[in-house]
């Protein structure tokens, strides 16, 4: 008999504000599905990544389905899996491990969410020449490789740690090309004649305040898009508003790598435009 019984969560640093269990129990209920989804709060539990091995042992011997991975174990979490999809194998990060027939197997649904996003979300005949992008972590990674497989001219990658975003344009150019991924040296001279902007960085989300680009920066005629949901308008997207440009914000994203993860985790598809409807109510106050 398919199992209708699930449990789920999610591991993460800072993670009290995610809207995930709400994504996954209402779909869950939806289709009369009993799926129960945790927080698992590394920084409320004083636990870090050397936790991770001790945390999913007990997960898998807890019964669970699986677990989605966030910010910012999506690379850690790798080390203690026993297999990767291609996809994630090929990108290095795991945003969904499911646990099935004793192995601990990661996935990346977060590819798709970002593609899904910005197929739907961005004007029709939008450009995407050159595209500047803040952060190379778990995250980054994979909306880097989602700009690439969209046809990307040119993707230039910012990140603090310098041998992060080299590692990344390194396999970004191996894949896809040879020179269609740079590692970023002048933030102004990048964005000067760039046809769109990513953040992929926590910069902006609720506990990070601030912004991944200078407001002096921000030029009308270039689209910026913002992984980050909560809250929904980033300073980020607010400044960029401001100056003229057009703003997608990371809701999109969410909803379709969570479909993604769903299906991972139960073995049914997941009604993203329900999902959707679900997480735009709650985000604006209604109800769900």
């Amino acid at each position: 008999m398919t199992q209708s019984r699930y449990l789920t969560g999610l591991i993460g640093r800072d993670i009290q504000a995610s809207l995930s269990p709400m994504l996954h129990e209402s779909e869950g209920d939806a289709q009369g599905l009993r799926l129960v989804y945790r927080l698992f709060d590394l920084a409320a539990d004083d636990m870090d990544a050397g936790d991770l091995p001790r945390l999913l042992d007990a997960l898998q011997l807890a019964g669970f389905a699986g677990v989605n991975v966030t910010h910012p174990y999506k690379q850690a979490v790798t080390a203690h899996l026993d297999e990767l999809s291609p996809q994630a194998a090929r990108i290095g990060s795991v945003n969904t491990v499911v646990f099935r027939d004793g192995r601990r197997i990661g996935h990346n649904t977060d590819i798709q969410g970002f593609a899904e996003n910005l197929r739907a979300g961005l004007p029709s005949g939008s450009h995407f020449g050159k595209v500047v992008q803040m952060g190379g972590g778990g995250a980054g990674a994979a909306t880097a490789h989602a700009l690439m497989s969209m046809g990307v001219g040119t993707l230039t990658l910012f990140d603090p740690e310098g041998t992060r975003a080299q590692a990344l344009c390194a396999a970004l150019c191996t894949l896809y090309g040879d020179g269609r991924a740079v590692v970023g040296q002048d933030l102004a001279q990048s964005l000067a004649d760039a046809d769109g902007v990513v953040n992929a960085t926590p910069l902006g989300m609720t506990g990070y305040p601030g912004s991944a680009i200078p407001k002096a920066l921000l030029r009308p005629d270039y689209w910026v898009t913002d992984i980050v949901y909560f809250p929904l308008e980033t300073q980020l997207l607010r400044e960029a508003k401001a100056a003229g440009c057009v703003t997608l914000d990371g809701s999109g994203m969410t909803v379709h790598q969570a479909a993604g993860a769903f299906e991972h985790f139960t073995g049914r598809k997941a009604n993203a435009a329900r999902m959707a409807a679900n997480f735009r109510a709650v985000l604006t106050g209604g109800s769900r």
